[in-house]
């Protein structure tokens, strides 16, 4: 760049995320790289994430995430369970198995959607090409949800509602058949879809 007098200016340096000028360790560093991975998926999205960007923007080196998250899936994965896990709360008591299962669906679903499909089709390409990253998606995607199911239908069977034999497979099914709505459509699920897996597919199966 040249001044109005021909002298050469310096570059401006590129914009740099500050970290803070502490030096965190344990718990508080983690939370810090885990919050600037969420901020970053947030601002870039999955597809143009990158664990150069994580580390600018909390201020720290690419082998410091690397020593804690072998690639970007893996830090995206720690990032989600502390930011969107997608089950976490009260388990939901309204009384009847139906209001149970339709607040159940409506939180995992608000939550998928909060994630992005974008995200989830991301995490999704690279699951299938990683053995031990398979293992961490199911864990925080697709075996979700079964303590929750379960403690719902040991209610309704105390209340007559359901029978008490109920096969964890068909436990997890109203939640099975919304991500796969999910997946298909690539949209959040309407809530007149959760209310037909509600009331058309799962109260009848389990119905006593």
């Amino acid at each position: 760049m040249t001044s109005s007098r021909g002298a050469t200016c310096p570059a401006a340096p590129p914009h740099r995320h500050s970290g803070g000028s502490t030096r965190r360790r344990g718990t508080a560093l983690e939370t810090a790289l885990l919050d600037a991975a969420w901020e970053e998926l947030q601002a870039t999205g999955y597809a143009d994430l990158t664990m150069e960007a994580v580390a600018d923007r909390a201020g720290t080196s690419r082998a410091v995430l690397y020593r804690r998250w072998r690639n970007r899936a893996e830090l995206v994965i720690a990032a989600l369970r502390r930011h969107r896990p997608l089950l976490s709360g009260e388990v939901p008591d309204t009384g009847s198995l139906r209001g149970d299962v339709l607040a159940v669906l409506r939180r995992y679903s608000g939550r998928l959607t909060q994630v992005g499909p974008e995200t989830i089709y991301g995490l999704l390409g690279d699951y299938f090409a990683d053995a031990e990253l398979f293992s961490q998606l199911q864990a925080q995607l697709i075996h979700v949800g079964g303590d929750v199911m379960a403690t719902i239908l040991k209610r309704a069977a105390d209340r007559g509602e359901v029978r008490a034999d109920i096969t964890p497979r068909v436990a997890s099914l109203p939640i099975d058949m919304l991500r796969h709505e999910l997946f298909l459509t690539r949209t959040p699920t309407s809530d007149r879809a959760i209310v037909e897996i509600v009331d058309d597919v799962f109260l009848p199966l389990v119905g006593v």
